[in-house]
């Protein structure tokens, strides 16, 4: 009887350490890919089955935004959870000879705040937030391990010099595609760290231009678009002859590498207590001869890359957890890139810090619609192309341009329900809706003097 009641004992002990457990986070973020550039999301050219995987066998979501329209904002906001009118970095800001204007010290970073709850924190891919070195960089700012480039110019070539392992550089013979090098790596800290509860950031440098993959990867896709062969790809040095068929290798070896991922976690048993979401930064880019027209890149979205126009921002999202997702479901919840601290922190049961501009997720995850919370709108600002502001309120769309020149210059009105194009500004039949997307712009544009705006 004492041995059944010991044995007992250690059984229910071990049972409520195993609902204890935190979940895992695996972060995906690939570079410049349009809201149509995966077959789930109604790519024809070329196949994403991988994707595809996450969203048959969890969750689609299709109103998912970026935090911005270009990279070093996107991924500050993503890290910091504040939007683009309070965040530390608001635009590309260059740093010679290695690197973008630092995130600062005092920044609060998602793995700085999962460490509170005993995770560890991998970043794998481009950073873009900091030089080596500077308080920017990964190392400063709560990560563990950081293998990929810090320096998002020198992550777009796809055969760099060199790559950063922790703080340490790396030399390379510019015969290693860097993206191969970045998945690898990824994969042996998810391995390394099964055991422990761990934040997975793998910020993909693919599919930005130069449009470079291995030639045996091309190949089969020159014979396919072989009308593009006179066609030459030029970025950042790099020449590509058919840039098109680079792209669609490109593509087909980002989805491989999340199959990869998704296996990797089933082989560890630790698919079910691990969530894993995909993304992209921002729309499609239109640079190193890639067509984004040609794949339907966008497919009903207007805009692209550096446009606040819905191609610019609405990304392609999926998000995976097996026995926690339910299968095959499509979420209209509108979210954003700065939702995700919360909704980690509201998993991980981890405090959330004061002053965030997101909002939790995780109930639109798990099912529990009716306990998600609302939000009266998203908020966007960009400070290249004239400056430009957009808000997202329920169905209404509000976009103003030429916002450096002319800060009250007019903003156009779409309804989204009808128009997912925005092809017609319908401002005049709307003023009140008008006048609040205006409030909403006024009260969340704060001033930076580091990234002036409104002057």
């Amino acid at each position: 009887m004492k041995l059944f009641l010991t044995n007992l004992t250690c059984f229910l002990f071990l049972s409520c350490m195993a609902l204890a457990k935190k979940p895992n986070f695996v972060y995906i973020m690939v570079d410049d890919a349009g809201y149509g550039d995966f077959s789930c999301f109604g790519q024809k050219k070329f196949k994403t089955p991988n994707v595809d995987r996450m969203a048959k066998e969890g969750m689609k979501l299709t109103d998912f935004y970026s935090s911005s329209t270009v990279c070093a904002p996107s991924r500050s906001s993503l890290m910091t959870g504040h939007h683009s009118g309070r965040g530390y970095i608001r635009g590309n800001k260059e740093i010679r000879p290695e690197g973008q204007h630092p995130l600062p010290l005092k920044a609060v970073t998602i793995p700085e705040v999962l460490r509170q709850s005993g995770y560890v924190s991998g970043m794998f891919g481009k950073w873009g937030l900091g030089a080596p070195g500077s308080e920017g960089d990964p190392m400063n700012q709560g990560f563990d391990r950081f293998y990929g480039l810090n320096c998002q110019r020198q992550s777009h070539n796809f055969y760099p010099t060199h790559v950063w392992s922790d703080r340490k550089k790396v030399m390379l013979d510019r015969k290693h595609y860097s993206h191969s090098l970045i998945a690898d790596e990824c994969l042996k800290f998810i391995r390394a760290n099964k055991d422990n509860p761990f934040f997975c950031y793998v910020p993909f440098t693919i599919p930005h231009a130069a449009m470079q993959s291995p030639e045996e990867r091309i190949a089969p896709w020159r014979k396919k678009f072989p009308e593009f062969e006179k066609v030459i790809g030029k970025y950042g040095g790099s020449v590509i002859t058919n840039p098109v068929a680079a792209f669609a290798a490109m593509m087909e070896h980002m989805d491989e590498d999340v199959g990869r991922i998704l296996d990797l976690l089933e082989e560890l048993k630790i698919d079910d207590n691990t969530l894993v979401i995909f993304t992209s930064d921002n729309g499609p880019h239109k640079e190193g001869g890639h067509k984004p027209d040609f794949f339907d890149s966008n497919g009903p979205l207007k805009g692209y890359k550096r446009d606040l126009y819905e191609g610019g921002i609405r990304v392609a999202t999926t998000a995976w957890w097996p026995g926690k997702i339910k299968s095959g479901t499509i979420s209209e919840h509108i979210a954003a890139g700065w939702d995700l601290m919360p909704t980690l922190c509201e998993l991980s049961g981890t405090k959330v810090p004061d002053g965030l501009d997101g909002v939790s997720f995780a109930p639109t995850l798990l099912g529990k619609k009716n306990e998600q919370e609302k939000r009266e709108f998203l908020y966007w600002e960009f400070h290249e192309r004239g400056g430009k502001q957009a808000v997202r309120m329920g169905k209404w769309k509000g976009i103003r341009l030429n916002v450096r020149k002319d800060p009250d210059s007019p903003i156009e009105l779409y309804d989204l329900s009808k128009d997912t194009g925005e092809e017609n500004n319908i401002a005049s039949r709307h003023p009140q809706i008008v006048k609040k997307v205006e409030s909403a712009m006024k009260e969340s544009h704060v001033e930076s003097p580091i990234f002036p705006f409104i002057k």
